[in-house]
């Protein structure tokens, strides 16, 4: 049995772990608030934009916009987004473990053939990556910083610009989605090129007819594609930005809840090794007194 000093050094050890976990949990509900909200109220429109890009993209042919051309996939760059700080469970990992199991099921070839670039968009994903010596092409771990539309959108240009240029044919993002403070979901999307949505048979007319283009389809398209694609990203950072304190806020509660009843074994432990103690120093005095009696 350990000793009473041992013990009692661990109590105050664990308890001060409880204090730190605690104000971890708090700062991340209050953070998680307002990401909250920020993702809530761009959801709607970011869903609504890409509706109406692939219901208007359905009536182009592929080669009227740059960012809608299918071609042979022989090179591939992930958007990887993950957190700056851990102290989030599983939050990054499962995100790496995702990138992971989709290289190899999606792009075998492309992944062996070493024709994989990366995104890095988080300190946790930069250092995996830059570490095991992948081809990250652009690492931006201040993205969180401040997190705006302009950030994303710079990001988003960088990304276009490699597509159009022929360094990539396909480009995908994963992340994880936010759903509730306890619960993010995984998801792995295709940025580019942009999937149009498939019509029925005879749709496309009935599709095109229900539109009135001023000043061109053409022109709309254009600027359409570009914004709809930095909203898409924007969207995907304000996911993972709301899903990461909701993540280490449910991680800082039961770290909690575990320290806590650690404390209480702790301290079951202390009492038993107090009367013990009690225990021995009555039995030596009531020894010496037996011994002095005879």
């Amino acid at each position: 049995m350990p000793s009473l000093k041992e013990v009692k050094t661990r109590i105050v050890s664990v308890s001060s772990t409880v204090q730190i976990t605690s104000a971890m949990k708090m700062v991340s509900a209050a953070k998680l608030k307002r990401a909250q909200d920020a993702i809530t109220q761009m959801r709607p429109y970011a869903t609504k934009l890409r509706e109406i890009l692939e219901n208007l993209s359905g009536t182009l042919d592929t080669s009227e916009s740059a960012f809608s051309q299918e071609r042979e996939v022989k090179k591939v760059l992930v958007v990887v987004i993950t957190s700056n700080r851990g102290l989030c469970g599983a939050f990054n990992a499962n995100v790496l473990k995702q990138v992971r199991l989709m290289l190899n099921t999606k792009y075998p070839a492309q992944n062996q053939a070493g024709n994989v670039s990366f995104v890095t968009l988080g300190k946790k994903a930069t250092d995996f990556y830059t570490k095991n010596k992948f081809n990250v092409v652009l690492a931006d771990n201040g993205v969180f910083d401040g997190l705006s539309f302009a950030k994303a959108s710079s990001i988003a240009e960088f990304i276009m610009a490699g597509f159009t240029a022929g360094d990539y044919d396909a480009v995908e993002i994963v992340y994880n989605s936010f759903k509730n403070a306890a619960v993010q979901e995984l998801k792995a999307e295709q940025f580019l090129p942009v999937v149009t949505a498939a019509p029925a048979a005879g749709a496309k007319k009935a599709m095109a007819n229900d539109y009135i283009f001023e000043p061109s389809k053409e022109e709309i398209v254009k600027d359409l594609i570009p914004k709809s694609l930095k909203t898409q990203l924007y969207k995907a950072l304000l996911d993972s930005h709301a899903s990461e304190h909701g993540a280490r806020m449910t991680a800082m509660h039961k770290a909690t809840d575990n320290a806590k009843e650690l404390i209480k074994e702790l301290k079951l432990t202390y009492n038993k090794a107090r009367q013990a103690s009690i225990t021995n120093d009555i039995l030596e005095i009531v020894g010496g007194a037996e011994a002095l009696n005879g």
